[in-house]
């Protein structure tokens, strides 16, 4: 991965990313794999986690919509019993 990709993540990433858990899921449970690969396969699966956390968050934080009046709490208005 170039630096250019971690710093500005794309939703493609984020897919890639995805498939590639998915993928390495499904690899992990060969029996032909040794102990040291499938300890490498999960090291490396956890790197790929936390990146697709990350990326996840900055596309969160990048599209969150910004709070409108509407959602921002009103003041309690002031009664007063008229009589």
């Amino acid at each position: 991965m170039t630096q250019l990709e971690i710093v500005h993540p794309d939703i493609r990433d984020v897919r890639a990313l995805q498939e590639w858990l998915r993928t390495a899921w499904r690899r992990l449970g060969d029996p032909a794999l040794t102990a040291l690969t499938r300890r490498e396969l999960r090291d490396r699966m956890k790197e790929c986690s936390a990146d697709l956390k990350a990326r996840l968050q900055t596309l969160e934080a990048h599209h969150a919509p910004e709070q409108s009046d509407s959602d921002r709490p009103r003041p309690r208005p002031e009664l007063r019993i008229v009589a």
